[in-house]
């Protein structure tokens, strides 16, 4: 979802809205123009590191609509660079990543929002960053950063090879709380098993509140995100990503996975979930959260800075709690990742923001607090200071344990660009109406991806 699982994401992972069905990602690039070729897509010969000069220069990006932290990054650039203006266009992450192929071919560019890269490097259509990363010391940070961002070569397997993106911030999912409503049940802590999570939903139900706030309208299915934090409630997260990297041999159709889709199933059975959540947006599940419709939320810490803006002081956080106690803690936790088109007309000045938002302090505070994310960059950057007690203060802490735990999982819906759209969303909005069975939707899913993988 594309952070935003990134897929963190305005963000996984990102975070996803409501699209429209078109081109699936495998499906052949733009008909109009000449193809990128493999020499358009591989690394620049750089002996400095580029800049943005000093010539009037305008960036076009292609971003995803309903999160602030782009626009608030692009506009601080101009700001420190007033030779550089931006031409922007907005769609839902449904939509970009169904329809990356054929803007990346046919109008490439310089930056744009890409929750799922392996068939765009298939076919030639992002820039290798490998001669940025060296110039400008990116091969120096942390290597779990880049990790979910790297591609063997022919874009055939995930996690390694070259550098085909960057992440405008490291973004994690997980679950937040109401906390006036959490006092109604006597919920004072947050649950440290499944057990105390499926209890505190269960008084929550009782008490004539909606025990979680979700959505799964449209073209992108939010109970992805609830049924990814349930499968690493029940197994480890290894499996997961490598079935997200295209691992060869890899399945989502696991007995723990069964688990987990069971799980979801029960809670839909329990009314859990709005009666009216098939029809739910992004946008309005965040509306009715802050307004106070919902316990819980499962969702990315992308919303950390406008939920203590909205709710101060009345929301917290925590990761989804393992099925065992003392389990470690897992969650989608991706780089909120952007791409630069082989054919990008400003490549260079596009490399230098994304550089820039990383090392520079005010974009890092921008990182922080309209993000709500860890910045990427060197280990030892500073961060900036967040208020005591915040949930941005919460969110940060999480991301913390997950390193900790090792339990960092890409976003399920961005194993192929269009398994989301195309598999995970219709099966889960059948599973709510009914109409789909938990063993039946892990079979439909890995059939989908086993065809995607094949053909994209």
């Amino acid at each position: 979802m594309s952070r935003r699982v990134h897929s963190r994401r305005s963000r996984v992972a990102m975070v996803v809205i409501l699209g429209g069905s078109l081109a699936a990602a495998c499906a052949a690039p733009g008909s109009g123009n000449a193809q990128p070729t493999a020499a358009a897509s591989s690394a620049p010969a750089l002996s400095a590191a580029p800049t943005c000069g000093t010539e009037p220069i305008t960036l076009k990006g292609y971003f995803e609509t309903g999160f602030p932290i782009a626009r608030a990054l692009t506009d601080e650039f101009t700001k420190q660079h007033p030779n550089v203006t931006w031409d922007i266009r907005e769609d839902q992450f449904a939509v970009i990543t169904q329809n990356a192929p054929r803007v990346l071919a046919d109008d490439p560019p310089d930056l744009m929002r890409l929750p799922q890269v392996s068939e765009l490097v298939k076919n030639n259509l992002l820039k290798n960053l490998d001669d940025y990363a060296k110039v400008f010391g990116w091969d120096k940070w942390p290597p779990s950063q880049l990790e979910q961002m790297r591609l063997s070569p022919g874009g055939a397997v995930r996690g390694e090879g070259s550098l085909y993106a960057m992440g405008l911030n490291f973004s994690m999912t997980g679950v937040f709380y109401n906390k006036k409503l959490a006092e109604q049940i006597g919920m004072t802590t947050p649950p440290e098993t499944l057990a105390d999570l499926d209890a505190a939903l269960a008084k929550a139900k009782e008490a004539g509140l909606a025990p979680i706030a979700q959505f799964n309208g449209g073209a992108t299915g939010g109970l992805a995100f609830p049924l990814q934090d349930l499968m690493a409630s029940y197994g480890p997260p290894a499996p997961i990503n490598e079935w997200i990297y295209q691992k060869p041999g890899a399945t989502i159709d696991t007995p723990s996975n069964l688990q987990a889709t069971q799980h979801l199933e029960k809670w839909i059975k329990s009314g859990y979930f709005w009666k009216d959540v098939n029809a739910v947006d992004y946008a309005t599940m965040m509306s009715r959260f802050i307004k106070g419709d919902g316990l819980f939320m499962f969702n990315g810490d992308w919303e950390s800075g406008n939920l203590d803006k909205q709710m101060a002081g009345n929301i917290g956080f925590f990761l989804m709690p393992p099925a065992q106690a003392g389990g470690k803690r897992a969650a989608m936790s991706a780089p909120l990742t952007f791409g630069i088109g082989a054919n990008a007309k400003n490549a260079d000045c596009a490399a230098a923001f994304l550089n820039w938002v990383a090392t520079d302090t005010q974009a890092r505070t921008i990182g922080v607090e309209v993000g709500g994310s860890h910045p990427m960059g060197p280990a030892d950057a500073p961060m900036p200071p967040v208020a005591a007690g915040s949930v941005t203060e919460n969110t940060l802490a999480a991301g913390a344990r997950i390193a900790e735990d090792n339990g960092a999982m890409d976003f399920i819906a961005n194993a192929t660009g269009a398994i989301y759209a195309k598999s995970w969303t219709p099966n889960l909005q059948k599973l709510v109406a009914g109409e789909q069975t938990p063993d039946g939707l892990l079979k439909s899913v890995q059939a989908d991806y086993q065809s995607q993988v094949k053909g994209g």
